[in-house]
């Protein structure tokens, strides 16, 4: 299908959400499903992506990017957090998104495979459980942000629980709007954030549940939950009291293949990162792993 771009609103400095001229020939999806891109068609980075196919030696594969929209609302979005590019670790710098981060224009129309992807809720939730717990860090809130507001729309017996890990109050993605749905929907969620660089923490107060609304950091009297440091075995705890009762969605950074590729070189074991380490967390706690998504990136 083609997708016009309407809209790109930057969300944070790395993250931009576009949003697409609504029309009837696009169809319906699940919340947390993605689109799927070919990066050969942006004449932008098509020089680009001839130069990486030629010292690769291989065709670059497509790319998917989350809907950051719910299907009950009047437009579709996805949002795209500009890949991080570290020489050292890293043998390419990102292609695409880049582009749709920074360089996308309203009314350019996108080439994309339709609707796709398991990380959703099943029909029958309100049947299996009582709370949803999202664990998500960085670009890893968007298909749960897509999840939870459909849930609250569509689900009234559910409650949730979100978790976000950043490095930074300005590295929040959809702050605001999540503020916003804790404020409408009080008793049935609550929004914890993890910041692991944040320089001042002084204008947070953990007890309270009110965000100031504006760009900056909230006001000491009114600040959203914060706590310090990474999302951790012992928060887990105590933020799901009962955690074989929960469904647990995690979206975060993963082992890559390029690490599992140094690995093997190497013999070294590579390094768990966020969705490992939230996985083992969980089976400590004793989760069935069936009642355990996961959705990885990196």
């Amino acid at each position: 299908m083609t997708l016009t771009v309407r809209q790109r609103v930057q969300e944070t400095p790395d993250t931009a959400t576009l949003f697409f001229e609504p029309t009837a020939d696009i169809p319906p999806y699940l919340a947390g499903q993605f689109l799927t891109l070919q990066p050969g068609q942006f004449p932008a980075v098509h020089p680009w992506l001839v130069y990486l196919e030629h010292i690769k030696k291989k065709k670059e594969l497509p790319r998917a990017y989350s809907l950051s929209s719910a299907p009950h609302e009047p437009y579709v979005a996805m949002t795209v957090k500009q890949e991080p590019y570290f020489p050292g670790n890293q043998p390419y710098p990102p292609l695409v998104s880049p582009y749709l981060v920074h360089g996308i224009a309203p009314g350019t129309p996108l080439k994309a495979v339709c609707f796709s992807g398991p990380y959703v809720l099943p029909p029958d939730i309100e049947e299996k459980t009582e709370r949803v717990v999202h664990i998500v860090a960085g670009s890893g809130a968007v298909p749960n942000f897509s999840i939870l507001k459909e849930s609250l729309h569509s689900h009234p017996k559910l409650k949730h629980t979100f978790i976000c890990s950043n490095k930074t109050w300005a590295d929040i993605c959809f702050r605001e709007a999540l503020a916003g749905l804790e404020k409408a929907h009080p008793d049935r969620l609550t929004v914890i954030h993890a910041l692991t660089r944040e320089p001042d923490l002084s204008h947070f107060t953990p007890p309270s549940k009110e965000t100031s609304g504006g760009t900056g950091p909230p006001s000491k009297a009114s600040s959203p939950r914060v706590i310090e440091g990474r999302v951790t075995h012992a928060l887990l705890q105590e933020l799901v009291p009962e955690p074989t009762r929960a469904f647990f969605y995690l979206c975060g950074p993963a082992i890559t293949s390029h690490d599992r590729r140094v690995q093997l070189e190497s013999g070294t074991p590579a390094e768990p990162r966020f969705l490992e380490r939230m996985l083992d967390f969980l089976e400590q706690l004793g989760v069935p792993k069936t009642q355990v998504k996961r959705e990885a990136y990196g």
